[in-house]
């Protein structure tokens, strides 16, 4: 579902990890030329990336949260320094919590979920993992550019790559939605 945010990660020097259950290939010719474009993450966050960057498919199932994140940490090479993650919120705590251990110290966290699913909340949700500065990007059914259609994949990639940016920049977490919820008729 974030193909384009891994994409443009691994495009600027990124090793990036997709854990899914479907082998889903990202072109790396497009990765080919990273070395000549300007960094888009700001204040030349990429020049402390090492290597060119790849993206990394591990066979994954949330319902396996260990089982996960021995295959993403046999496919990392040092402790991931960004979490980017959207995962049902069934499995959100299982899963999040496993791979915690293998993120540096104070790593970024872009968590990314459904406004339906958090409908029943009194209040704004909290970061799962609090000791890492986290954007959370809320997703609605509608999209803000024209509210009879449903949200877009361009509107989704747009927010949540804007909310990476602001983790790496360091900056404090937040809340972002993206979109407008589903009016609620009543009867």
């Amino acid at each position: 579902m974030l193909s384009a945010v891994a994409l443009d990660l691994a495009t600027d020097g990124w090793r990036v990890v997709l854990p899914s259950r479907r082998y889903c290939p990202l072109p790396t010719e497009d990765m080919a030329d990273a070395g000549t474009r300007p960094s888009r993450w700001g204040r030349g966050r990429r020049k402390e990336r090492v290597g060119s960057g790849r993206a990394i498919w591990v066979e994954a199932h949330w319902d396996r949260p260990r089982e996960l994140a021995r295959g993403a940490e046999k496919a990392l090479t040092a402790a991931a320094e960004l979490l980017v993650a959207w995962v049902h919120e069934s499995y959100r705590r299982s899963v999040l919590g496993a791979v915690e251990p293998l993120l540096a110290p104070k790593a970024p966290v872009v968590e990314v979920r459904q406004l339906s699913d958090l409908a029943f909340l009194p209040e704004e949700p909290e970061p799962l993992l609090a000791g890492h500065p986290t954007q959370q990007v809320l997703l609605g059914n509608l999209s803000e550019d024209a509210a009879d259609r449903p949200l877009g994949q361009q509107e989704i990639t747009r927010g949540v790559l804007h909310a990476v940016e602001r983790a790496l920049e360091g900056r404090p977490s937040s809340l972002h939605q993206i979109g407008e919820r589903r009016p609620v008729h009543g009867y």
